[in-house]
């Protein structure tokens, strides 16, 4: 490659690395709503601290249920408003007790209203603030410009008799290349099927090959699909895919994994994991949705943990180095969606300069009722199965046998589980002793 060109290509995969808000893309991203905490999170301690995009924040509840995410630091001294305390109507710094509202506007200055009401100082300051939705038991910050889109209100957001729970991990390397992830189909065979069997110490027998992949384009993102040797183009995986949900996310039918830019070297990777329950067990209403942090390593040794699922997607991301250089890597064949996706990239920049919105923006208040996208397995995810349905298939039953995607499911989260889908322990081990 001649050196002007390669000198192109590599500012043209950096561009799409950097989120700062003085960079091109960290303009972009910010047109779009970011999942950053699970609502429950808050339940004990009512404030979070939060870093997105670059940005120091604090994410609170204050005692009327209201959110607000706000600059970390305050207007006045600079106190850590991580400490602050909540009050009815936004949240007080525990330094001098200068009170912030949602929208970042200060309310109160106790000295200053006290000593000098005439002054009316406390009209004058504002601090930086996002505004903050929830949607499905997460908290959605938008940092964009006005007027702000709808919160994306995804199809299996609105599924019913379903126990849900929200997954978060940090990890230590650029968003692009753990999103780059959600179009790569034949790391599937390799990284989770024939790794998985090597780590248990065996040599085989290793996964069937991948035959054929495809890609295709739609308004939402792309869909990704292959036929492996044991399967035919009738298959699911063939017909409809995956789901390259954009810009962030991997959509799979039960879970959705958004990968969420805290810097340029770091990246919060929240899930959110549907379970449909037996029908037995309908109707099944959830009330609160739990959220637990996985760990991503063992504290034994040092090493990342490679036993589930995303876990060894996690090692696979972070072994690219903290910022993937790109002008390194050789691309094949199989990697026809990861050029799609980064192609569609560089033309939402250049619509953002003509004015124009980004990719899979969302205005329209009737289409935001239920955003329908490809799934696979629908009809066992929205009708459900029995639970003798649920006992019989190995992949089913697995699913009960412990979370497969994260490591760390605490054991309350377990049992809710269990509960919700009526099954014990007993029974799951001895309908697997049978098979």
């Amino acid at each position: 490659m001649p050196d002007d060109k390669r000198i192109e290509a590599e500012s043209r995969w950096e561009l799409l690395a950097k989120t700062g808000a003085d960079t091109p893309m960290g303009q972009l991203l910010r047109r779009y709503w970011w999942p950053i905490a699970g609502a429950s999170e808050l339940d004990t301690s009512p404030t979070k601290p939060v870093r997105l995009l670059g940005e120091d924040l604090v994410l609170y509840k204050d005692l009327s249920g209201g959110y607000g995410l706000l600059d970390r630091h305050c207007r006045h001294r600079r106190a850590d408003m991580t400490y602050g305390y909540v009050e009815s109507c936004g949240l007080r710094c525990n330094y001098h007790g200068w009170l912030y509202g949602a929208d970042g506007r200060c309310l109160e200055q106790p000295y200053e209203d006290m000593a000098h009401p005439e002054a009316h100082f406390k009209d004058e300051v504002r601090i930086k603030a996002y505004p903050v939705e929830e949607r499905c038991g997460m908290l959605w910050a938008y940092l964009g410009p006005e007027p702000r889109p709808l919160v994306p209100n995804w199809e299996f957001f609105t599924w019913k008799n379903g126990f849900r729970q929200i997954v978060t991990a940090e990890i230590r390397c650029n968003w692009f290349q753990c999103q780059e992830n959600s179009i790569d189909p034949v790391h599937f065979e390799w990284t989770h099927s024939n790794w998985s069997v090597r780590l248990k110490g065996n040599t085989g027998p290793y996964s069937p090959k991948h035959v054929k992949i495809d890609f295709t384009e739609f308004e939402y993102g792309f869909q990704y699909k292959r036929i492996r040797q044991d399967t035919s183009d009738e298959d699911g995986l063939w017909t409809i895919g995956r789901v390259c949900l954009w810009p962030n996310a991997l959509f799979t039918g039960d879970h959705c994994e958004f990968r969420v830019p805290i810097d340029d070297e770091n990246t919060l990777s929240i899930t959110i994991h549907f379970a449909r329950v037996p029908r037995e067990r309908e109707p099944y209403v959830q009330g609160r949705i739990p959220t637990w942090h996985g760990p991503i390593n063992d504290p034994a040794t040092g090493r990342w943990i490679t036993t589930h699922v995303m876990n060894q997607d996690f090692v696979a991301w972070v072994g690219q180095g903290e910022i993937a250089d790109r002008s390194k890597e050789l691309l094949a064949p199989s990697d026809r969606g990861i050029v799609m996706a980064r192609r569609r990239f560089l033309s939402d920049l250049e619509a953002l300069e003509n004015g124009k919105d980004p990719k899979a923006i969302v205005r329209d208040a009737t289409i935001n009722e239920r955003i329908v996208l490809p799934v696979a397995e629908r009809h066992t995810l929205i009708e459900g199965r029995t639970r003798a349905e649920y006992l019989k298939d190995p992949l089913a039953r697995r699913a009960l046998q412990g979370y497969v995607f994260q490591a760390g499911q605490p054991p309350e989260v377990r049992d809710e589980f269990l509960a919700a889908m009526g099954f014990n322990g007993m029974e799951i081990d001895a309908a697997t002793r049978r098979d």
